[in-house]
């Protein structure tokens, strides 16, 4: 979670939400109530997701699928806009090019929330993803649907 003024971007918090063991629809409602009680706790504005990606494990895709429709549920329950962006935007927003690597997009997300140390993988990823709404918003570019990709870069 980050706060946007402007240009001016700062660490709120991150985390994860764990979902424990369980049946999936146990495991479902963990992630719904913990991203509840995160809700509640910080009060954010608006939320920013990931787009699903396709990967080689079909099952993989589905359970990341489920926990991401979890994620949006909790906020839309909240009243809370959300905004989608592919794994190619973030990377160009937060680094200047869509297929940087993980450790490209974690030094980038700890020089421009100006933390002490790189942020874990997923919890970079996650940043990552907040820094790209807040720039879309300034820039007002995520605002369209005539942008798309080409080459990593939104045209």
């Amino acid at each position: 979670m980050i706060e946007s003024a402007g240009s001016k971007l700062r660490y709120v918090t991150s985390g994860c939400v764990k979902s424990g063991q369980g049946d999936l629809a146990t495991r479902l409602k963990a992630i719904l109530e913990g991203l509840k009680e995160v809700i509640a706790a910080h009060a954010p504005v608006e939320v920013a997701v990931e787009k699903v990606f396709v990967n080689v494990n079909p099952q993989s895709t589905l359970a990341l699928g489920q926990a991401r429709g979890t994620a949006i549920c909790a906020a839309v329950l909240a009243g809370l806009p959300v905004a989608e962006y592919t794994a190619l935007q973030v990377k160009q927003s937060v680094v200047g090019k869509g297929h940087a690597r993980k450790d490209q997009v974690q030094h980038m997300v700890r020089r421009l929330l100006a933390l002490p140390g790189d942020p874990a993988p997923d919890a970079a990823d996650a940043l990552a993803c907040a820094i790209c709404h807040a720039h879309g918003r300034l820039l007002g570019v995520f605002e369209t649907k005539h942008f798309r990709m080409r080459k990593g870069r939104l045209v």
